[in-house]
Order: C-alpha cells, then sequence, then structure tokens
C-alpha cells in the first residue's frame, strides 16, 4: 500500500489523537489541516498532546514534527479548503460539525476522493463502518463513510461476541459517557433542554443515534435493543452498563466471561479484558475500543447478566485509521486487478 495522503478538517481531541497516531505509522502522511484555531495554539496542544514523545514546531503556516510538514489552514467551511491542492487521498472530518451527505459532499467536490468522519450521520451515506463489526461489506466506491463512535463500536463488539454464540432476547445499553466539547461549563440554552445544563455539574441523560446504528450493522439483534445515555462529570474515560436476555438458560456466569477472554485473545487491538478493579481514570489511553470488566459482571436469574466495559477515544481515533486503511487495501487490490 503506497502512503495515504491524508487531510483533516478539525484539529480538536480526537484529530489530535489522529494526528499523533499517524505521525508514527508509516502507511499515512497528513498533509493538510483545516482549523479555525490560532496556529500557536493549535501546535501548542498538539504538543501537549505529544508529552515527551515529540515535538511539534510552527513554521510558517507549516506544523512539523518528527519529520511531518502539515499544511495549516483555517476554514469554516469544507467548500473553501482545496483538497486537490494537497492531492490528497482521504479527508477526515472531526469536526463534529458536518454530519450528512449533503454536508460532507463538499470535501469530494473540492478534490479529496473519500471522506470519512469521526462521528455518526445524519441520514444516509454511503457507509458506516464499525471497525471489527461490518468493515468486510465495505465496498471501492463508497466516498462518504461514517466510523461510527467510540460507545456505538465498543457495543457493537460486545454485543457481536455475545450473539456469534447466544441468542438474544433483549439487550438493553446505558452509556455513561465522559462530557463532551459541545457542552457548555455552565448552564446556557442551547436546543434542548437537558444539554443546556452544565456538563461540569450534572449526570445528563440523552438520547444516543448507537440504537439505531449497532442493530443496523448486527440484524441478529434488530428490533431487540433499547439504548439510552447519561453524560456525566468526567472528562475522560466512558462505560458501557450493558444488560442482556436471552433466550436459553445461561449454565454458568464464568462460561460468559470466558467467551470475552476468549474474544481478546483473537482480537487484542479492539477487545480487552481486565480482572482489576478499575475506574474511569484507568482507561485513558487504551488503544482498545472495548476494555470487558470482568469483575463488574453479574448474572441476574438464569436468563439474564449484566455486562460491564470501559473505552476512550484513543481506541476511536485508532478505529478511524483502520477503517482508512481498510478502504486504502480495498482500493489497491482493484488496481491490481485491473492491471
Amino acid at each position: 500500500m503506497k502512503k495515504l495522503r491524508i487531510g483533516m478538517m478539525g484539529l480538536g481531541k480526537i484529530g489530535r489523537q489522529i494526528y499523533t497516531l499517524a505521525m508514527d505509522d508509516e502507511r499515512f502522511e497528513i498533509v493538510a489541516i483545516s482549523d479555525i484555531g490560532q496556529p500557536k495554539i493549535l501546535a501548542h496542544l498538539l504538543d501537549v498532546e505529544l508529552g515527551q514523545t515529540g515535538e511539534v514546531n510552527l513554521e510558517g503556516n507549516y506544523l512539523v514534527s518528527n519529520g511531518l510538514r502539515t499544511r495549516l489552514m483555517s476554514a469554516d467551511q469544507p467548500s473553501e479548503i482545496p483538497w486537490d491542492v494537497f492531492d490528497t487521498d482521504v479527508v477526515i472530518d472531526t469536526t463534529g460539525q458536518f454530519r450528512s451527505a449533503e454536508q460532507l459532499q463538499p470535501h469530494l467536490d473540492s478534490g479529496a476522493k473519500r471522506v470519512i468522519t469521526s462521528v455518526l450521520p445524519l441520514g444516509d451515506i454511503d457507509r458506516v463502518v464499525l471497525f471489527g463489526v461490518n468493515e468486510g461489506e465495505i465496498q471501492s466506491d463508497d466516498r462518504i463513510i461514517s466510523a461510527g463512535s467510540s460507545s456505538t463500536t465498543a457495543t457493537a463488539l460486545a454485543l457481536q461476541v455475545i450473539a456469534q454464540k447466544y441468542q438474544i432476547e433483549h439487550a438493553s445499553v446505558t452509556s455513561v459517557h465522559a462530557y463532551t466539547s459541545d457542552q457548555s461549563l455552565q448552564d446556557r440554552a442551547s436546543g434542548d433542554f437537558r444539554r443546556s445544563r452544565s456538563g461540569a455539574q450534572n449526570i445528563i441523560p440523552n438520547i444516543t443515534p448507537a440504537l439505531h446504528w449497532v442493530q443496523k450493522v448486527l440484524p441478529a439483534i434488530n428490533g431487540k435493543m433499547t439504548a439510552y445515555a447519561l453524560n456525566v462529570p468526567v472528562q475522560n474515560g466512558s462505560m458501557l452498563d450493558i444488560t442482556v436476555s436471552l433466550q436459553e438458560p445461561l449454565q454458568d456466569l464464568e462460561e460468559m466471561k470466558q467467551l470475552f477472554v476468549d474474544a481478546a485473545k483473537a482480537n487484542p487491538s479492539l477487545i480487552g479484558v481486565t480482572e482489576d478493579p478499575i475506574v474511569s481514570s484507568d482507561v485513558i489511553a487504551n488503544p482498545q475500543s472495548i476494555l470487558v470488566d470482568l469483575q463488574g459482571s453479574m448474572q441476574a436469574g438464569s436468563k439474564m447478566f449484566k455486562l460491564l466495559s470501559w473505552h476512550e477515544s484513543l481506541g476511536h481515533a485508532h478505529r478511524i485509521l483502520d477503517v482508512v486503511a481498510c478502504y486504502a487495501s480495498l482500493d489497491d487490490a482493484k488496481q491490481e486487478e485491473v492491471a
């Protein structure tokens, strides 16, 4: 696979994590980034993200780090960014502001060959890819793609592991999620009553789009799932509380735990397990999509059990780049067939 030329729109937390990961990965080259932030502050925040592992310098309009030289631009809209000038293979949009096909299409019109958003979409797009679950369904003509979200991928992975062995009657998921950058620190009127309240002071109930997309990529649980989200006053580290009712009795909770131990051995980059009594801060910087809390799992009756698991945004950053690499491999294979 040739080195992929990546453009990015948005250099918030997930954008900085993607930049840091790509910087040390020979498969990728970040050629251009668009963000409306002040360049010196953006470079400083990247320095903070890298910690002691590297240094970012601002040289004119370029971010320079570890041999990576990236053009820095400022644009409010995808249509304002000349991706064709940078011969961009794929754009990763991490702004969270552009979520529909109509909003993301200008990236393609501006010269990007493909665009991948870091959030769940609004409406239909070419494909939603939850890596580890449905990446085998991608097509080379997909142009507007979502890489899902951290909690959506974690939920889908957990339910996929269970559904591969057991018939699920119903799954109820509560996503206990760290507060997000679109929440205010103080009460502030917005478009939603609950999200108008301070994210730093309150547990805030929310609906979650993960409910729709997990059922769409996992037909085995379609129509058998409910889900809700709680944003809590924690900066990093999120938890899933999954209650599953099975059609047949579960012989022993240890059998279910072993199922995830085996899944972690088979897919160590995606799934982890722990016997430790961890809390949310212990999962910070975990690169896996889901860390199953074996101590926090319990059986309730013969057919029902509860599974606790953890996830963090770095795992999502890894999966976004995994999705990018999947499409690149598919494109390479198609070119070889033509040749």
